[in-house]
């Protein structure tokens, strides 16, 4: 019997009582703690740094990196260089868990910061709500994670369910001899995707926009051809893909190439967001005229962003168009860090927690971030983007309409590789 044991069979206490206690121990312990004098600040991290979401987990990898750099080159956080604590995921909700319970627990990080997806980070702030700790996120939008009430997450993005309103305004703004009069959904059963999907809907349809298609697959679909040629048969003039990776995107967009299917719209939810990966994975001339919603880009006029931007080109090249949304995210996450720090003057997460919910408006590379009592951060503009020109080397911003900053959209999409 561990040490652990004896003590709580000497106290007499039940086994669930016992690990109650120990769960409160280890949380009031855990949650106040900061680093000695000198010494530096642990930051635990779990990342899919291999799996289904691997591209976007190495993207958030290097957000992480890059903010975490750049603090220690002004002295780290109150004096305490920055050391970032991260394990791999493998994409996987149970591993997850057992990851940031590792870190707490044994490597005793003094905060955490999210992993990537929604399917991952729901799982993984409900464990460190146990501890009392904080969970800032990025990548981690969709409304369960909100509905679960936990008090202990922040969300730095763009709340995922209002991702497609832009979109779908904009399509209904077309001209009535221009606009599409069809519209296929097909979704992953994936708690990012779902959300999105009816919002679109119900802002498309009473405009005349017929659903002709409407399906959701399951996560674990690897063979994407049947379910893309169902797409396909049906002509649709729009295609709205819920997709969490750029290998789905990709899959269906060399379906419908083969079967000679060109809707006049596509827009998956992720994917084309990833930059060089995305272009790397389906051919510049095929990106042409893709579309995707998010609330970040490298051409972003933000002071904050265009350093960060820099600062990723000169580390890892290519150019802002080719930078990875979820760079900024995470990114973004440490900047929320920092200032929640600064504000309360220490590593207790019990008062970080308080001040993220005290309505402060925090600035970060995606923009102003201020969260409501769920963790949600609602005041995030949500963005169309489109991959234009035959090079595949211009990712421009389509849409809210009126936004400065809006260009006119490809439409109708080209045809693929042209």
């Amino acid at each position: 019997m561990n040490r652990k044991g004896k003590l709580f069979r000497t106290l007499g206490v039940t086994s669930v009582a016992a690990v109650s206690l120990l769960m409160m121990v280890t949380a009031s312990g855990a949650s106040s703690s900061g680093p000695a004098k000198g010494q530096p600040v642990k930051i635990g991290i779990s990342l899919s740094l291999s799996g289904d979401f691997s591209a976007d987990g190495q993207a958030f990898k290097q957000g992480y990196q890059l903010w975490a750099a750049d603090v220690n080159k002004t002295g780290g956080l109150l004096g305490h260089k920055v050391v970032l604590d991260i394990v791999s995921d493998a994409s996987s909700p149970t591993q997850v868990v057992t990851n940031y319970q590792k870190l707490i627990s044994t490597d005793h990080v003094n905060l955490t910061f999210g992993p990537f997806s929604s399917l991952l980070t729901l799982p993984a702030a409900k464990a460190v709500s146990r501890y009392g700790y904080a969970m800032i996120e990025g990548a981690g939008g969709a409304p369960s994670v909100f509905q679960a009430g936990l008090h202990n997450v922040f969300d730095v993005a763009l709340p995922v369910a209002n991702s497609l309103v832009p979109f779908a305004k904009w399509i209904t703004a077309l001209p009535k001899g221009q606009r599409p009069t069809t519209v296929a959904y097909v979704t992953s059963n994936d708690p990012f995707t779902q959300p999105q999907l009816p919002v679109a809907m119900k802002i498309m349809q009473p405009a005349g926009i017929k659903t002709v298609y409407n399906k959701v697959f399951p996560a674990e679909v690897t063979d994407f051809t049947p379910i893309a040629d169902a797409v396909a048969a049906t002509k649709a003039q729009v295609v709205v893909l819920g997709s969490t990776d750029v290998p789905t995107v990709s899959a269906f967009m060399q379906a419908f190439e083969q079967s000679g299917y060109t809707p006049k719209v596509f827009i998956a939810t992720a994917g084309p967001d990833q930059g060089s990966t995305f272009i790397k994975a389906v051919g510049a001339a095929n990106a042409d005229g893709i579309m995707v919603p998010n609330s970040w880009y490298g051409l972003s006029a933000i002071p904050a962003s265009k350093t960060m931007v820099a600062e990723y080109i000169k580390k890892y090249g290519g150019t802002p168009a080719g930078v990875n949304g979820d760079v900024a995210e995470g990114y973004a996450v440490g900047q929320v860090a920092a200032a929640a720090v600064k504000a309360t003057g220490g590593f207790d997460n019990a008062k970080i927690i308080k001040y993220l919910h005290s309505g402060v408006m925090l600035q970060t590379v995606l923009g102003g971030a201020q969260f409501n009592a769920l963790g949600m951060n609602p005041k995030m503009t949500a963005y169309t983007f489109q991959w234009q020109g035959a090079t595949g080397t211009k990712f421009l911003q389509i849409s809210p309409i009126g936004d400065p900053n809006t260009v006119k959209a490809v439409f109708p999409k080209p045809a693929w590789g042209k």
